[in-house]
């Protein structure tokens, strides 16, 4: 194994020679330079692990050396060693991009503890990492396989997120692969769950079963309008909780959170059922029975879900609720001029809600287009998209523009996704609809263990084309393929984002409270 190589820069080198000797007695390769000059042209020649700089040298000073070092190696951390501790100087070595500071005199701890964190962190955050979660690995499997609440389901698939995030930010490729099989054995445990208790939810209030979409308005965003707030909720189509963890730092620098919490998108977990439901605070079949003219029954999501406004008005109607209501889409896409509109919108209005489609949108290019599969090409890669989305989007701009005004902030989503694998084959009939995670129609020929089937809509508060339909929902990483073209939409489909039907990713989906921190 290669020994990490120190270049060491100090016009009192000499005086330095016993912190050398316990580097080396360390197992580090200790190189050294007496001045500015001599070190840059040391670091033209060899690679340095990392440089420890003196900030007095006569002639070219610390941070003139550091200038051209940068220039010449940008990527080598560099610690910057002086004797003074005025502010200015720091200040002006931290602005340098240096990576850290020691004050004289140093003694051998302090430079084997900022050689640990310069040189070392990457392999000791993965050994920890990797062995915190295989201490929890067995309790988490054995939780698993237990009788769990929805409660507690919740808990485990919040512990799964942690430590897949944890993780990827280590360097153990293995433990990825355990994590990974540890999550498919859970969402095959969770697909048992759903299937034994979800019709039995439909029919009991919230406190006997979790919080569904058609109880977000009523249950989160009214007891707020009725405590005099003004409230915006947001709603990012298609966000999972781990995106939402990869955002949560970003936001917590402007707001503060009131109340963490996720809720069950209801089945099928898609935009034209969960968000229609959400927005309507009913379910989608007594939508299509208390207003048929807002219920579109096509396969196009797009007019599916072109009556939210109204769904939205009507629900604060049958709550007798008075309040001023602005409404809008986005796609992200926006101009300066339009986030200030916005903006000015929200700020005069009792209740706000924008829609941003932006994550679905990157959902179905990376299904689309090649470019955008290899940049997100896993899980942790997809979390980096979104994140960096996110940190150059309009609605970022937006979030700040709010965060100096008293208005209370709901983030949530109306069902995530999940990265597909496994094809399943299922016939049907030409009325049946294209979604990958669930199918509705008559006539469906399937294998009955590889899904959850509803025989009779009714039971699950779905809408009908005739007597005869029935609707059916993948799980875990499994989505459906019809017999004809099979090999070839298994291949194509494969390894990409689908929503609509049954697993922890698709369905537990945060539900997040916030106000700003002014």
């Amino acid at each position: 194994m290669r020994k990490p190589k120190i270049l060491w820069v100090d016009d009192e080198i000499d005086v330095l020679r016993p912190h050398i000797l316990f580097l080396q007695q360390k197992d580090y390769e200790v190189d050294t330079a007496n001045n500015g000059h001599d070190a840059v042209e040391k670091v033209k020649d060899t690679f340095f692990d990392i440089i420890f700089l003196d900030e007095n040298m006569p002639g070219m000073s610390g941070l003139e050396t550091l200038n051209q070092i940068k220039a010449v190696a940008p990527n080598v951390p560099v610690v910057m060693i002086t004797k003074s501790e005025e502010e200015n100087i720091m200040d002006e070595a931290i602005g340098s991009k240096i990576d850290d500071y020691l004050i004289k005199p140093v003694n051998p701890k302090q430079i084997l503890l900022t050689l640990k964190k310069n040189i070392d962190q990457k392999r000791l955050v993965t050994q920890q990492t990797t062995s915190a979660y295989q201490s929890q690995f067995s309790q988490l499997g054995m939780r698993i396989n237990e009788r769990l609440s929805w409660e507690e389901w919740i808990d485990v698939y919040k512990k799964l997120v942690h430590w897949e995030i944890e993780l990827g930010g280590s360097e153990d490729a293995a433990m990825d692969q355990v994590l990974n099989m540890q999550k498919e054995d859970a969402n095959k445990a969770f697909f048992k769950f759903v299937r034994d208790n979800y019709l039995h939810w439909l029919n009991k209030d919230v406190g006997e079963r979790p919080l569904l979409s058609q109880d977000i308005f009523k249950q989160r965003v009214f007891p707020l309008l009725d405590a005099g707030k003004k409230v915006f909720v947001l709603v990012i189509d298609n966000l999972r909780f781990d995106q939402w963890r990869t955002l949560s730092p970003v936001i917590s620098e402007y707001f503060r959170v009131e109340q963490d919490e996720m809720y069950y998108s209801i089945l099928p977990t898609a935009t034209m059922y969960a968000r229609n439901a959400m927005f309507a605070g009913l379910l989608p079949a007594e939508i299509e029975k208390v207003y048929p003219e807002l219920w579109l029954d096509d396969d196009n999501e797009g007019n599916k879900n072109r009556n939210e406004e109204e769904l939205l008005t009507r629900q604060l109607q049958r709550n007798g609720r008075k309040e001023k209501l602005y409404f809008e889409k986005s796609s992200g896409m926006r101009r300066e001029k339009q986030t200030a509109e916005s903006l000015n919108n929200i700020q005069e209005s009792d209740l706000s809600v924008m829609v941003f489609n932006f994550v679905d949108m990157m959902s179905h290019a990376r299904t689309e287009m090649e470019m955008i599969r290899e940049l997100a090409n896993n899980e942790k890669a997809y979390r980096s998209l979104t994140l960096s989305w996110f940190n150059h989007s309009s609605l970022l701009e937006l979030l700040k523009g709010l965060a100096d005004n008293d208005i209370h902030i709901v983030i949530t989503t109306d069902h995530g996704t999940i990265r597909v694998n496994n094809a399943v084959k299922v016939i049907g009939d030409r009325e049946t609809n294209t979604n990958l995670r669930y199918k509705l129609g008559r006539n469906l020929n399937y294998k009955s263990k590889q899904v959850f089937e509803v025989r009779d809509p009714k039971l699950a508060y779905l809408p009908s084309r005739n007597v005869s339909t029935s609707y059916i929902f993948a799980h875990g990483t499994d989505f459906f393929a019809y017999p004809n073209n099979y090999n070839y939409y298994a291949n194509y489909y494969k390894d990409t984002f689908q929503h609509g039907g049954i697993s922890m990713e698709e369905m537990m989906v945060p539900l997040i409270t916030l106000m700003p921190k002014g």
